[in-house]
Parts: C-alpha cells; structure tokens; sequence
C-alpha cells in the first residue's frame, strides 16, 4: 500500500512538470488523495470492477494499470485506455457523475449472472451535485446491486468549496435518501479506509445493497493543470492540510512498527523516480496519435456521421498545411 502511495506521488508530481513543459496534455493532480485511493482499493477481491472518474491514478495503480497505460491516456493516446481484462478497471470517465450509472450497471449485470463482483465507483465531492449521482445511487440501491461508492471529499469542486456547493452536513448522508448505507471516514489514514471499504464491501456483496464512503481528504494541487488554486484558495489552508500529509502520515506509523525504514525510504524514492522517467521517455515514443483514433472508439464500428465527420475533418487538416 506505501508502495504504490509513494509511486502515485512521483508519477503525479512527474505529470505536473511535463504538462508545464508542453510534453503531456491536461493532468488532474491526485497529491494528498493517495490514502483515500490506495486504502479503498486494498481490500477488493481480484474480480471486482473500478467505475472511475479521472482523478484515481493511486487506485488504477493498486489495481494493476500499468503506469504507461495512464501516461499515454494524459498524452492524449487512445490506447492509454486500452486496459488490461484482468485488471477490472473501467475506461477513465471525464463527463462527472456517470460513473455511478454505469458502475451500477455492470453491478447488477453481475448480480444477475450470479457472480460474487461488487462494483467501487469512484466520485469527487463535487460530482455528488450532479443528478447522475443520485440518479446511479437511486437505481443501483432499488435493486441492491453491489456497488460501493467512494465520494473523495476533497473539500473543492474545481472553485467551489463544498460549504456553498450543499446544505447537507455530510455527503456521507446522501446516501439516506436512496435507502443506502452511508460511511464517513478520515480519508487521510490509508488504514481507516482500508477498514471503510472492507465493511462496505462486505455489506455490498451479501446482497445487502449500495454503500456510500464519504473520505475526508483534501486536494493538495489544482482541480487540473489548466487550473490555478491560488485564485480562489487561502494558501493557510493549503499549508494546515501539507501537515497532514497522508504518505508522510503512514511513513511514520511503518517506521514506528519497525516495517520501514528512513534507509528504505531513500532507495525507494530513487526507484520511483528512475521507474517513472523511464515509463514516460517510452510514452513519448508513441508519436502522435492517429487522426481515425479520434472517431472511432465511441462505438464497436464508427457510425456513417462519424465516418462523414472523419473524412471532412480530414480534408480541412489537408488544406490546411
């Protein structure tokens, strides 16, 4: 669980130089989120599924996503959503709140093949604003389809701080009206979350119906790198959440316990860090990406409005060179 903390932290703080340096498209920074992510991944079974939203690189990671496969998706590569079968995870879903919809689709499709699957969907604080939320939460929870949905409390959607975006004293408590059961934890302990997600899960699979996890956290970065935080956001507060520090939180518990040390610490960063720069070198190999590729992995086959839409597109590239 450390290691793919401290893995995500590098792999983000990587993105962030290369977007700035015109190499990598728009990133969303999950720094300070990776407890919330790693702790709700670490107790899934190796068949459950992953609805993600775009700000999960820890769990992606935890699920076994190749580090490529997330870089060339932020390159702007196609195939960067090509994941692998066995990792169970679901493509990266840019349009907020419709991974609950499907996450509860494909929990009750393995429902009803009588599988032992539970779906984890993943959503900002933000996204519990949208009706897609409610609306998956309602649907999925009408049929008791095991899904878990984990709300990433970052106390910011983009600009809007969670205090003006609800009156409802908690997220966790959204769940109330679709009849579900709601969680809130301290999404800055990886091990409070792990107990989080294990009794949610648990509850999910025995049929019992949809958990919502609200984790307490906080977005330590900008919503994405076309963002600048410092136009809305008090820097004090910034600075009061650096202190809690969910990697340097856990580092302290391990080293306490004799799990780790400042020794280990060191050749791991060192790791991280050649792993990285040698992952992104390989992405930038990939070239650019193919013009068709922008068409034709909406549908199984592109559609003759996609194709008329391809060749215009097409013509009006050829002209302009």
């Amino acid at each position: 669980m450390y290691k793919t903390m401290t893995l995500g932290r590098v792999a983000d703080l990587r993105a962030v130089q290369y977007q700035r340096q015109g190499r990598m498209l728009t990133f969303p920074p999950n720094i300070g989120q990776e407890a919330t992510q790693v702790g709700a991944m670490a107790p899934l079974k190796e068949g459950d599924w992953l609805s993600p939203a775009f700000r999960e690189l820890n769990m992606m990671l935890y699920k076994g996503v190749p580090l490529s496969n997330i870089y060339l998706y932020w390159y702007g590569n196609e195939m960067g959503n090509k994941f692998p079968k066995e990792t169970r995870v679901l493509p990266v879903n840019i349009i907020i709140g419709s991974q609950i919809a499907i996450g509860a689709g494909v929990a009750m499709a393995a429902q009803k093949q009588g599988k032992d699957d539970i779906v984890v969907a993943s959503i900002g604080d933000g996204g519990t604003s949208h009706g897609d939320f409610n609306e998956g939460l309602n649907f999925g929870n009408s049929f008791n389809a095991p899904m878990v949905v984990v709300v990433q409390n970052n106390r910011w959607g983009i600009s809007t701080p969670v205090s003006k975006q609800t009156k409802a004293k908690t997220l966790a408590q959204k769940a109330v009206a679709a009849g579900a059961k709601g969680i809130q934890v301290d999404g800055n302990d990886v091990l409070a979350m792990y107990v989080a997600m294990k009794e949610a899960a648990e509850h999910a699979r025995s049929g019992k119906g949809v958990v919502v996890i609200e984790a307490l956290t906080y977005r330590m970065g900008a919503h994405t790198t076309s963002d600048d935080p410092s136009l809305y956001r008090d820097e004090k507060e910034v600075e009061e959440w650096k202190a809690k520090d969910p990697i340097e939180r856990f580092k302290k518990y391990l080293i306490s316990k004799k799990w780790w040390t400042e020794k280990e610490d060191e050749a791991l960063s060192e790791e991280n860090n050649k792993y990285v720069q040698e992952v992104f070198a390989e992405t930038e190999k990939s070239g650019e990406v193919p013009l068709e590729d922008l068409f034709k992995y909406t549908y199984s086959e592109m559609t003759p409005n996609q194709v008329e839409q391809y060749e215009n597109y097409k013509k009006f590239l050829e002209g302009s060179k």
